[in-house]
């Protein structure tokens, strides 16, 4: 079974989807499915250097209490899934497009390198506050997720696969995807938002299904 998440790294509720798929699949311990990330940008006219955090909140929710009562209701979901949300140490917004970058660099190393550095770059963001637009903490990161922190910072310092994300990015617009996060299951069924665990199940089960007809047939 192929799951593919459609997200951002700095959309919170991309961080709580994905542990609720994690729930749904401690509920098929059997199903071992293969988990690609596909990227997305929430703002991609974010400049590369960031936006302050409490400006772009502004803007989006127009008001400090607005902010205040969506920051909460944020935690708390997220506390309820283990997850931590320190949204009060976020202090730039940062353009997520060499994230993105690096986790193709890791998806090249391996899929373990690929979920590890994922899992590192949301709990970096949302819980310790770091600017994930940042080479150098990004190659901080990769080191901390078992990857070459100098390699890592070499590819972000170069052009590598800038073009290749690009069009990534243009696919998953093309595809219909004007929200994350969206999980697409053998690239024929999809589930958009962070759902509770039991809104996985049924598609779980029919993708699996489909997989064992398909080895049975090989």
């Amino acid at each position: 079974m192929l799951i593919e998440i459609v997200a951002d790294f700095v959309c919170p509720w991309c961080y709580i989807g994905k542990r609720r798929l994690e729930r749904a699949l401690a509920q098929r311990p059997t199903q071992q499915p293969e988990v690609r990330w596909l990227p997305f940008q929430l703002d991609p006219d974010t400049p590369p250097s960031g936006v302050d955090r409490t400006i772009d909140q502004l803007a989006k929710f127009g008001s400090v209490e607005r902010i205040r009562q969506v920051n909460a209701l944020l935690e708390q979901t997220a506390a309820a899934e283990g997850l931590t949300l320190n949204l009060d140490r976020i202090r730039r917004t940062p353009n997520t497009l060499d994230a993105h970058r690096l986790l193709r660099h890791a998806d090249g190393q391996g899929g373990a390198h690929t979920q590890k550095l994922a899992a590192a770059l949301q709990a970096a963001f949302f819980r310790d506050g770091r600017d994930i637009g940042d080479r150098a903490v990004l190659a901080a990161i990769a080191g901390e997720a078992g990857l070459d922190a100098d390699a890592a910072a070499a590819f972000l310092h170069s052009d590598a696969d800038r073009d290749a994300l690009r069009q990534s990015l243009a696919t998953v617009r093309q595809l219909g995807i004007q929200a994350v996060p969206c999980f697409i299951f053998n690239r024929l069924y999809s589930l958009s938002g962070a759902q509770e665990p039991g809104a996985f199940l049924p598609l779980l089960d029919l993708a699996g299904a489909e997989g064992v007809v398909a080895s049975a047939a090989g």
